[in-house]
């Protein structure tokens, strides 16, 4: 599946180099890298060791106020929603962390029919989701062609009042060149695959078998989903395996790498932490474990190095630690998420025997939906983007001058709106409108102001999909 015409990109000698070289930075140097960083043109990797490394107490306020500061600035405080939609758990694949190893012979194997997956769709559009992350199991049955006929059923699912699927991104394992050309064929938005551990030989000691095994395929698979168009991905890094400092510098190389030979950095940038999973011992005492502390860090850091990126936050954290998060830079979340394939249908199966890993945020949609506007965040279920072509460079080039937040508010006010009008319970509407009107007033110019206003009046008499 490897192209031998890439060039290999990680040199992981000079990472560590920069690591080990950094000793404990002065504040003179660590303010003169976060003036730096306010102009929003990143960080290389030198200056991301820096604020990686310890620092006082001081410093650290003034690097979560600059990263809080800069996700502002791009994204303003709109907060994208995401229900996680999982096909299949059947997985070839035998890796030391997770539950769907096929190592594992106690988790309770499924892969959704059709007609299982139309009602899991149902499902989640009556919760008021337009947007699902399609989550497959590494396994032949799931080839191109099935995860595109998978996509096809999805968006097919129409539910009164308006529910209906508007972008589909893919978590998959790693295709060829032909096969990514389906996906894009079949309109999916973001393509999602984790390195996991960019280290080589932590990968090779965590991974014993399955197609999975072959770190170099997998390493180049954002340059095979380049190739064939699909120009929004989606990086990540599974913290716990190894040093997580290596692993922050491991992926912004590969950020770089792919904006250098494609135009475009990650669309998003995922940040899950190993939890505890169906027979993992590895899982309950991570090697490297990560704390709160340097979590909160390395999410920081990450969103001055990437100020244009969508960084997305999962069901693994807990609520208390995620309203952390959302100030120092977090853009995305799932919401109401279920782990496990037919989770949102059949809560019998939404249950540890048949998880990925456990949950840490079990709260439902209009709970997260109250909670995010008690700490001044507006919900957002907008797919704009991607359905306007403003993808990949396109996209980035909006993004990287911080034009992209012209977009995100007022299709983050639209989509609201019309979630409230539908979805919503009696308080959540007198909550929401509240909620809706006081942003929209706080739009500077008066005539996008107006114009915004006019469509959602459009949406309260009846209009829906309506955005900019």
């Amino acid at each position: 599946m490897n192209n031998p015409a890439y060039a290999p990109f990680l040199d992981e000698g000079k990472i560590r180099d920069i690591i080990e070289n950094q000793g404990v930075p002065d504040t003179g140097r660590i303010s003169d890298i976060l003036k730096k960083a306010r102009e929003g043109k990143g960080l290389d990797l030198a200056e991301v060791a820096v604020l990686l490394a310890p620092m006082p107490g001081e410093s650290l306020e003034a690097l979560y106020a600059e990263a809080l500061a800069m996700k502002e600035k791009v994204y303003g405080k709109r907060m994208v929603l995401f229900a996680p939609l999982y096909i299949s758990n059947l997985c070839v694949n035998s890796c030391a962390y997770c539950a769907f190893s096929a190592t594992n012979k106690d988790l309770e194997r499924k892969s959704l029919t059709d007609e299982e997956i139309i009602e899991e769709v149902k499902r989640i559009q009556t919760m008021g989701h337009k947007r699902v992350l399609a989550v497959y199991g590494e396994h032949p049955k799931w080839n191109a062609q099935a995860i595109v006929k998978s996509i096809e059923t999805i968006y097919a699912v129409k539910t009164p009042p308006s529910g209906e699927i508007r972008r589909i991104n893919v978590n998959c394992a790693p295709l060829d060149v032909d096969g990514f050309r389906l996906l894009k064929g079949a309109d999916v938005g973001t393509y999602q695959c984790f390195q996991e551990p960019y280290h080589r030989k932590t990968y090779n000691a965590r991974h014993f078998g399955g197609i999975k095994k072959d770190y170099d395929a997998r390493l180049f698979t954002m340059h095979r989903a380049q190739e064939a168009g699909l120009d929004d991905v989606g990086l990540g890094v599974l913290f716990g395996l190894f040093d997580p400092r290596f692993e922050v510098l491991s992926l912004l190389q590969h950020s770089a790498t792919l904006e250098k030979e494609y135009g475009a950095g990650p669309h998003t940038v995922s940040f899950p932490r190993i939890e505890p999973a169906q027979n993992s011992t590895l899982s309950d005492n991570p090697p490297y474990a990560v704390s709160d502390d340097m979590f909160k860090r390395i999410i920081a850091v990450v969103r001055l190095a990437l100020p244009y990126t969508g960084m997305i936050i999962t069901s693994r954290e807990k609520p208390a630690l995620k309203r952390e998060l959302f100030r120092l830079g977090i853009s995305q979340l799932s919401a109401g998420s279920r782990t496990s394939p037919g989770g949102y249908a059949n809560a019998d199966t939404n249950k540890p025997e048949a998880q990925q890993f456990w949950v840490g945020d079990e709260r439902e949609l209009p709970e997260m939906i109250h909670d995010l506007q008690e700490d001044g965040y507006l919900p957002s279920f907008c797919t704009s983007c991607y359905r306007k072509g403003r993808t990949g460079e396109h996209f980035m080039g909006f993004a990287r001058n911080a034009f992209i937040h012209k977009f995100c508010q007022p299709n983050a006010l639209l989509t609201y709106y019309e979630y409230l009008l539908d979805y919503g319970d009696d308080l959540a509407l007198t909550e929401g409108r509240r909620c809706v009107w006081e942003n929209l007033e706080a739009i500077p110019a008066r005539a996008r102001r107006e114009a915004l206003r006019r469509r959602l009046l459009r949406i309260e008499n009846g209009q829906r999909d309506l955005c900019v």
